[in-house]
């Protein structure tokens, strides 16, 4: 094998988004393909803090199951409306990780077209009982927190 070949195979897998890393999996669980991550069926794959405001949410759904609930929009994606398959297409992944902790940032389009459809998230994960969490969710694209945001629309958890 030629050594510039060589060069070329060693890098490459450091290229691709999906191969970046367990805790990049973690993350890619929610967009391939896209899935609600306010849903609460994937609670399993959430921790503190932003549990919390699941709770809430679920909170507010169960007492006025015919009004919007805290969380209106989905937060993987910073957004209620995108096309599947531009936000596959264009998917980038980064993953940092330091000891139990991780951030992953997720950088997509959510339309073919638009400045405004480009969004950059920034996912800190945890590793619990030896599976990557997800602690928080953040948009660099509209400086929102997921964590930060309010919920009053259910009880008041404990």
């Amino acid at each position: 094998m030629k050594p510039g070949l060589l060069l070329v195979l060693s890098v490459l897998p450091y290229s691709s988004s999906a191969l970046a890393g367990p805790a990049s999996d973690a993350v890619m669980f929610f967009y391939s393909p896209v899935k609600f991550a306010a849903d609460p069926q994937y609670r399993d794959r959430f921790t503190d803090p932003v549990i919390k405001l699941f709770q809430l949410n679920d909170a507010a759904i169960k007492k006025h199951p015919d009004e919007v609930a805290c969380i209106d929009f989905d937060p993987a994606l910073d957004a209620q409306d995108y096309d599947d398959k531009t936000v596959a297409d264009s998917l980038m992944l980064a993953e940092a990780i330091d000891g139990d902790k991780a951030r992953v940032t997720a950088s997509f389009n959510l339309f073919t077209e638009g400045d405004d459809s480009k969004r950059e998230m920034v996912w800190d994960l945890r590793q619990v009982d030896g599976s990557w969490k997800v602690a928080d969710i953040a948009s660099k694209s509209n400086s929102w927190k997921l964590s930060e945001l309010g919920c009053s629309g259910g009880e008041e958890a404990d």
